[in-house]
């Protein structure tokens, strides 16, 4: 069985990886890692934001409580609010669904000198709408390849994309909706329709199988992410995104002008 975090490569089935593997970390020494890692990310925006060259887009796809927000949350902690850009898709407006389904996703790529979050994504459009049946298999089927031609394209224009699938397990996703029925400060994250989709468990489990083997190509690795422990899913991500905004090597850009001339009076 798989145990640790991945990159896929390889065919995967992900009832071979540990939603509940923490690789024998300490919690809290983790977190304070987390924390080290979260500055790194608000350093090396500031460089991002001042090159003003390309952009970074994380993209966040998992089952409801999987802890989408929470990372969004706390890996961008220390970023500076005005550049980030975070988009938050749900159910398709009608005049989105007027569009192909690429429209309301390119709208929301950051501009250069950006970081970009999607909060689901694009990849909706293999999932949900396969598993409830609102696109014919000869759709979602094309999809796969329309999303790898347009992320192509993203890389090709300087948009650096990182693919994180959040892992939660059956049981844990349980646990997670019994508390926000039982803690007054969480019932507002409840919905219905959360047990809705819980009822195609296995459905959606087939889909992102599919979704993550088909989808994940050179310019844009998915990654896996174990998902039941929050602090080693912020562990995981963190670690990651520093690791990219790293690999760039930005530094200061030069002065347009000389500044060794200019007084201040």
């Amino acid at each position: 069985m798989h145990k640790q975090p991945v990159t896929i490569s390889d065919r995967i089935k992900l009832k071979d990886f540990d939603s509940s593997y923490s690789a024998g970390l300490d919690k809290d020494h983790t977190r304070k890692t987390v924390e080290d890692l979260v500055q790194r990310i608000g350093e090396q925006q500031e460089l991002l934001y001042a090159n003003a060259d390309r952009a970074v887009l994380i993209i966040f796809q998992g089952l409801d409580a999987s802890g989408k927000d929470g990372a969004v949350g706390h890996i961008l902690d220390r970023v500076n609010p005005a550049g980030v850009e975070v988009a938050n898709f749900k159910v398709p407006s009608d005049e989105e669904r007027a569009h192909d389904f690429l429209w309301r996703v390119h709208r929301a790529v950051p501009r250069y000198g950006n970081i970009g979050v999607f909060n689901r994504s694009h990849y909706e459009g293999v999932l949900a709408e396969r598993v409830l049946g609102l696109v014919s298999r000869k759709t979602w089927l094309q999809r796969y390849d329309q999303i790898i031609a347009w992320e192509r394209m993203l890389s090709e224009n300087h948009v650096i994309l990182l693919k994180f699938f959040l892992h939660l397990g059956r049981e844990e996703q349980a646990e997670r909706f019994r508390e926000r029925l039982k803690n007054p400060r969480k019932n507002w994250k409840f919905s219905e329709a959360d047990l809705t989709v819980r009822k195609h468990w296995d459905e959606y489990q087939e889909a992102y199988e599919d979704m993550l083997n088909a989808t994940s190509h050179k310019a844009a690795r998915w990654h896996i992410v174990p998902a039941d422990r929050n602090w080693y899913r912020d562990f995981v991500i963190a670690k990651t995104v520093v690791k990219a905004m790293d690999s760039l090597r930005l530094k200061w850009p030069k002065p347009k002008t000389d500044l060794s001339r200019i007084r201040i009076k």
